[in-house]
């Protein structure tokens, strides 16, 4: 199969050899890693210079990266991919896992994205945090988040993959309720860790399947003898791979956490909901391409499931006040057209990449942007409370404008490239499902406008005692460079390059037919975001924008403010019939089993509480009992002789 070389053609690297930088990867995870036991062990005699120690691990995690891209593009398109055993992990019976890592295509630009954003967002944070007494400890759960990542991403099986799958899952929980002290933000992290253990049965349930079926974990070993399984085999893979990816992604019906998630520090949402704890999921499907080639009917779950997403996201995005759950809701959207793209196939599979890496650009500078609007507003998120703040903050506002029109797929700008090119392949594989990606592209267009002008543009509405202010260098030189990234990120799509450059891992790319030329679609597309911009503008520009929200609204609004009313599905299907259910195999317990057993138990006590009355202490009571005793043996023995 070509989708990735069978094990005994990936060349494996020892570390410390002499095989260049590759005999190095390990490093990339190790730097972070040690930073986290440095930042978490060490105490407070770390706190002086922690960030600084934090921010250093994965900026020389990136130049490794970066140093490892350009040795695999020096090498030929057969030859891109490199392994290395680190040590034997698990050895039980049958099952034997090594600690072994895989850099190949996929991986750099995953290792690229992680390592350069991430090193970016530390640089924020050490403005955004000054204040913080726990700024060390922060830091110290953005490099274990960042080492878990990194592993889930280099890992060359499932195993490790999930190892590095439950890394992410602890370290989100920690940064999301890092201010633990607000009863929402530990509330939040706890949500977000309960409905991610939902989806990591899923995970684990796929795990077993895959090794009980093929006898490995190893994604090489498994691509290599996929064709032997059956395709209702595949299926069942794919299915539970995608119950995994729905939780890590926030995919219906596992995306209620995310926009609670929002609670924790803006640097956290950046990182962590913007460029990569949520991009896991689609980086699992589009790894595990050999297990959906082979399961359409998974294939279509994965598509079914994208479109609805990609639509819940974007209409929640419309009715948030919350600038930062604006984002999220945003968010999920995005994530949406990025499982779109990877449910379609090896059509889509390269765009859907593309799309990841242009969205952790705009969506993380927009994040950082928003935390921005927050440091000089007082920590204020209600965007009715801003308004005309493009003159106060000058950089925030033109950083946060370049992401804003990647994102509605400006023309020239990266999320032009890489959105449209989801929705042309959508349009290719069946109209509905195009149809629903244009109307995603339209409403995008309208909520994104709608939080440009009520934060940038419209009237002043600010509080009384706040005065906004552009942040200090550390925090906006972060916002330059996403901005430009923002702009140019479509570049990776010149001569077809990011399309070729995966080949070796999602196959040669295949040539769909279009019902009209490709122009007319990108036509539509702009046209139909610029009605969703227009509609923002009169009804965010042009009419004055009230400071608190208006009660009188359509239930349309109502659902949307209630995220759809995904809590309350939640409780009504999962959490309330799981309650009665728990109540009553209690009343069993307590009534069969516990009865059973402590039946006899019961008897015996109560036969003994009889037999205890006649136990009375005196010795005239004994004595008249062998007296009575006595008397009846005697009449029994002159009984028998008569």
């Amino acid at each position: 199969m070509f989708l990735i070389q069978a094990a005994a053609e990936v060349p494996v690297v020892e570390p410390g050899s002499a095989d260049g930088v590759f005999s190095l990867m390990w490093l990339v995870i190790a730097l972070p890693l040690a930073g986290a036991a440095v930042l978490l062990l060490g105490g407070r005699a770390t706190d002086k210079w922690g960030h600084l120690l934090g921010t250093a691990m994965p900026v020389g995690s990136f130049v490794l990266s970066v140093a490892m891209f350009f040795a695999l593009l020096g090498r030929g398109e057969e030859e891109r991919q490199v392994g290395q055993h680190l040590y034997d992990w698990i050895q039980v019976g049958g099952l034997d896992v090594g600690m072994d890592l895989l850099v190949d295509p996929l991986t750099i630009v995953f290792l690229l994205l992680i390592t350069g954003v991430g090193s970016l967002i530390h640089v924020y944070s050490i403005g955004y945090m000054e204040h913080d007494p726990r700024r060390r400890r922060f830091f110290g759960y953005l490099n274990l988040f960042v080492a878990a990542m990194l592993l889930l991403v280099m890992a060359e099986n499932y195993l490790g993959l999930f190892l590095g799958w439950e890394g992410v899952g602890l370290a989100s929980y920690l940064l999301i309720g890092f201010w633990q002290h607000k009863p929402s933000a530990a509330k939040a992290a706890k949500k977000a860790f309960v409905i991610n253990r939902v989806g990591d049965m899923g995970m684990v349930t796929a795990i077993f399947l895959a090794f009980v079926t093929f006898g490995t974990t190893s994604f090489s070993g498994i691509s290599a003898v996929a064709g032997e399984a059956s395709e209702s085999t595949m299926t069942a893979l794919g299915v539970l791979l995608l119950v995994g990816a729905c939780g890590k992604s926030a995919q219906v019906p596992l995306q209620a956490w995310l926009l609670d998630a929002m609670e924790g520090p803006t640097p956290v949402s950046a990182l962590i909901h913007a460029a990569t704890m949520v991009t896991a999921g689609v980086y699992l499907v589009v790894r595990s391409n050999f297990v959906f080639e082979r399961a359409p009917d998974a294939q279509t779950a994965v598509v079914v499931v994208a479109v609805v997403t990609l639509l819940w996201g974007a209409v929640i995005g419309c009715a948030k006040d919350d600038i930062k759950k604006a984002l999220a809701g945003s968010t999920m959207s995005q994530i949406g057209y990025m499982m779109l793209g990877a449910g379609l196939g090896t059509a889509g599979y390269a765009f859907a990449i593309f799309h990841l890496l242009t969205h952790g650009f705009f969506k993380a500078n927009m994040f950082l942007g928003a935390g921005s609007v927050m440091h000089g507003m007082n920590d204020d998120v209600d965007m009715r409370h801003y308004g005309a703040l493009n003159k106060m903050m000058p950089v925030t506002f033109l950083t946060f404008a370049m992401g804003y029109l990647a994102i509605i797929g400006f023309p020239g700008f990266s999320g032009f490239w890489s959105k449209d090119k989801i929705i042309e392949v959508a349009i290719a594989d069946n109209l509905l499902v195009g149809a629903c990606a244009l109307v995603g592209a339209g409403v995008t267009g309208f909520y994104m406008t709608r939080l440009m002008l009520m934060t940038f543009f419209s009237s002043k509405r600010w509080e009384r005692d706040v005065h906004p202010h552009e942040s200090p260098k550390v925090m906006t030189f972060p916002l330059v460079v996403l901005a430009a990234l923002s702009v140019l990120g479509g570049v990776l799509l010149l001569g077809s390059w990011i399309v070729h450059w995966l080949e070796p891992v999602t196959g040669p790319e295949e040539h769909h037919e279009l019902p009209v030329p490709a122009i007319v679609i990108t036509l539509i597309v702009v046209l139909v975001v610029a009605a969703g911009v227009a509609l923002a503008f009169l009804l965010y520009q042009k009419r004055e924008v009230p400071r608190t929200a208006p009660t009188d609204v359509s239930f349309v609004t109502t659902a949307a403010r209630n995220d759809l009313y995904g809590d309350a599905i939640n409780d009504g299907v999962v959490v309330r019939p799981g309650q009665r259910l728990v109540a009553g195999l209690f009343a069993f317990d307590r009534a069969g089993a516990d009865g059973s057993f402590m039946g006899g138990g019961a008897a015996v006590k109560a036969i003994g509480g009889q037999l205890r009355k006649v136990q009375t202490g005196y010795v005239r009571s004994y004595a008249l009992s062998v007296l009575v005793g006595v008397l009846i043996v005697a009449a029994a023995l002159l009984a028998v002789n008569v």
